[in-house]
């Protein structure tokens, strides 16, 4: 009977999130006042002086584009989905059948993403609750360091006590740092015995080892003298190598099995060949080059990619993935599952918005209600077909049996040898791969574009977010990297709307239209820039002036703008307690809104149209994920951490500091003048002032109360000074004169 249901039941359910009546008739309402804001703004533009005129008029552009962006974010709201998974029905129907799954793992700076992390990810995915004999896990060492290989080799030591260690005591997390160091996200109700102790201090050796060769910057001569290292020669460099594959478990062998005889996974190394005259086109091109080598060596249909420092939180993420894939109704059109991007060093309030709280559970549930989500590049389970480039056609039937039989290959030398040339930097010459085959090219966001095309093939894509979140990663902790981060997504995501693979302007044929909206969200975070800039500074500097752009409060359309600022806020607060956050979690986020927009984006906006003129080229710059021990501690405390001269910290204080002199000079000048009459007229400049001045605290005693190492420069501060008081200064006397 069991059997019989479990043959007749999907492997997936899909229902709604509760409330979403409520929330249309809020956005009707909002709707309804923001349509009034805009008439209000057309039917009373100064005309008295030219400056007024002017201000009036962009203050217009800007809510007219903040009322199109946040039109374009109800696509996501009005529905959002979430699934539940049935791994024991599975387990019933595919038990003996389940698919080959290849995992990549793709690392590029063995000083930005030290070893030790890296080798605690791998393990994580070699440990995974799944047959090993359909588990193959794929490092890409995009340097080419021996001291990657180095600790690969150790890890593959290690895993051999470890896999049977998890399996035993059903251990959660699988990976051994996170298990051993960060119990906060542990599950297991292992106690500290003698069987724990002994694995800690095995995996203690193993991370001293390594860190010790890391710092040695060489690998020990007995190591050198092996076989497997004798393809590294003084000569190399990071840029500059020949191809490296080295299977490390190859499933034949004594190398192949764990300290209890059972299988381990199979563990391949790979370096794909770099010359400095070749564009290696970055972590694309490294994916490319892995799904080419690993369809000669395993070819599992189903493929996950994960970043170096995102380790598998979720022993059973791979069964709930399959749950879409082999589900008999409609794992057909699937294309990939993606699941969200989370961290394991947030602050509790969350400092930088790092966490992404509310796109993962909220924005991209509600892309998957038009089974349109994103491909984040990470954490995703793909369809090998599906990524490869084919287009999906009604009736397609995947072979999930298809795959490379461990006893038929041949022996692990021979094999590398074979497949050396698909990692070559020359092998995708007059080929479609990185146009139309595999990762796409030529974008920051590579990811988010390879998606679009996915879906634009026919393709469909599912989101999952589990109870126990599948993956965990580490986050910016400084302010300077988390900017450059979202520098590069914007820049990305706005060169996807400037080509002709953009959603909104181009995909509306070839997917549902509230896709096409709501990927445009991200597509779109640029372009917030310069209005958000334009709203900064232009209420402030007539507020100084004592000339007002909004109605006065006596007035019946002074009502429409604290009914959209009150409504829209409250909603923004009770979305953020709902994703998880805490209230100062929200304050952050409304703080970290602002900066992002002025200057990540900003920025982002400007290289993109450099790149219109062929100016600009395009870069990648991997984010940092070790910091020193100060800068570490400054954030576990929620401290802003300004510690450099970037040209994004001049911006930021010279904003924040505009506001600050703008709200004392107007409202000096409101006291000292008795403008009794028009203290209403200027309410609403005064509290958008006054609030940008509160959010921006931090800014003001990076700049003038703290002295530690994380303070402002005195050189950002002397110049934010220089900018900043010359500008009050001169828009006092232009608009006194007009």
């Amino acid at each position: 009977m069991e059997g019989e249901m479990a043959k007749n039941s999907s492997l997936f359910e899909t229902y709604g999130t509760k409330g979403r009546t409520l929330y249309k008739l809020y956005a009707s309402f909002i709707f309804t006042c923001i349509l009034s804001i805009l008439f209000y703004r057309l039917t009373h533009i100064p005309l008295e002086h030219y400056s007024w005129t002017c201000a009036w008029i962009s203050l217009f552009a800007s809510e007219l584009w903040f009322s199109f962006y946040w039109i374009l974010t109800q696509s996501v709201r009005w529905n959002p989905n979430h699934h539940q998974t049935f791994k024991q029905t599975l387990l019933q129907r595919h038990g003996n059948e389940l698919p080959g799954v290849d995992v990549f793992v793709c690392t590029a700076d063995p000083v930005a993403e030290p070893p030790a992390l890296v080798m605690s990810t791998v393990l994580s995915m070699m440990a995974y609750d799944y047959p090993k004999e359909k588990l193959s896990v794929y490092l890409s060492d995009d340097a080419g360091s021996e001291l990657t290989f180095y600790a690969l080799c150790e890890a593959c030591k290690f895993a051999k006590h470890w896999i049977p260690f998890c399996n035993n005591f059903n251990v959660e997390p699988r990976s051994p740092n996170a298990f051993f160091y960060k119990p906060c996200h542990s599950s297991s109700n292992l106690p500290i015995t003698k069987e724990w102790s002994k694995m800690k201090d095995m995996y203690e050796d193993m991370i001293n080892n390594i860190d010790f060769v890391v710092k040695q910057g060489n690998v020990p001569q007995e190591f050198k003298q092996q076989q497997a290292f004798s393809k590294w020669t003084p000569q190399m460099t990071s840029g500059n190598h020949d191809a490296i594959i080295q299977i490390l478990v190859d499933g034949n062998g004594k190398n192949s099995i764990d300290i209890e005889r059972n299988l381990l996974p199979r563990v391949i190394y790979m370096a794909r060949e770099k010359r400095p005259q070749y564009h290696h086109n970055f972590k694309a091109g490294s994916m490319n080059a892995l799904i080419r080598v690993s369809s000669k060596i395993s070819n599992g249909p189903i493929i996950l990619n994960v970043d170096c420092d995102m380790y598998s939180n979720n022993s059973q993420s791979i069964k709930d993935a399959l749950c879409f894939f082999l589900d008999e109704d409609k794992g057909h059109e699937i294309g990939f599952v993606q699941y969200p991007q989370c961290f394991d060093n947030i602050t509790k309030n969350d400092l930088y918005e790092n966490s992404l709280n509310v796109i993962s559970k909220i924005e991209l549930p509600g892309l998957d209600n038009w089974e349109g989500t994103l491909y984040i590049g990470t954490g995703c389970f793909h369809r090998r077909q599906a990524l490869q480039g084919r287009k999906y056609t009604k009736g397609y039937i995947e072979d999930w049996n298809r795959g490379v039989d461990r006893t038929c290959v041949e022996s692990a030398c021979v094999l590398e040898e074979c497949v050396k040339h698909l990692a070559s930097c020359t092998y995708e010459h007059n080929t479609l791969w990185g146009k139309e085959m595999g990762l796409r090219y030529g974008c920051a966001v590579e990811d988010i574009l390879t998606g679009i095309t996915m879906h634009y093939n026919g393709w469909k894509s599912k989101y999952m977010y589990s109870k126990r979140k599948g993956f965990l990663g580490v986050a910016p902790t400084t302010l300077e990297q988390t900017l450059v981060q979202y520098k590069r997504w914007g820049e990305g995501n706005l060169q996807i709307f400037l080509s002709r693979d953009s959603p909104l302007l181009f995909g509306h044929q070839k997917i549902k239209f509230g896709a096409c909206m709501g990927v445009s969200i991200s597509n779109l975070w640029a372009a917030n820039a310069f209005p958000t800039l334009n709203y900064l500074l232009i209420p402030p500097l007539f507020l100084l002036n004592g000339i007002s752009l909004f109605p006065k409060v006596s007035s019946p359309w002074f009502l429409p703008f604290v009914l959209v600022f009150v409504a829209k806020h409250t909603y923004s607060l009770i979305e953020s307690l709902y994703s998880g956050n805490t209230f100062k979690g929200w304050w952050n986020s409304q703080r970290m809104w602002v900066l992002k927009r002025i200057t990540s984006f900003l920025y982002a906006t400007i290289d993109n149209i450099l790149k219109l003129f062929g100016v600009s080229k395009l870069a990648f710059t991997i984010t940092a994920k070790v910091n020193d021990e100060d800068s570490s501690k400054r954030y576990d405390q929620e401290v802003m951490d300004f510690g450099s001269t970037s040209s994004m910290f001049v911006i930021i204080s010279t904003v924040a500091l505009i506001n600050l002199f703008c709200l004392f000079g107007g409202v000096m000048r409101m006291i000292l003048n008795n403008e009794g009459s028009n203290d209403d007229t200027l309410l609403i400049q005064v509290v958008l002032c006054g609030l940008v001045v509160a959010i921006n605290v931090p800014i003001y005693e990076g700049l003038f109360l703290r002295k530690d190492k994380g303070c402002m420069p005195y050189l950002v501060t002397f110049v934010s000074l220089g900018i900043s008081m010359p500008v009050c200064m001169l828009s006092m006397h232009g608009l006194s004169c007009t």
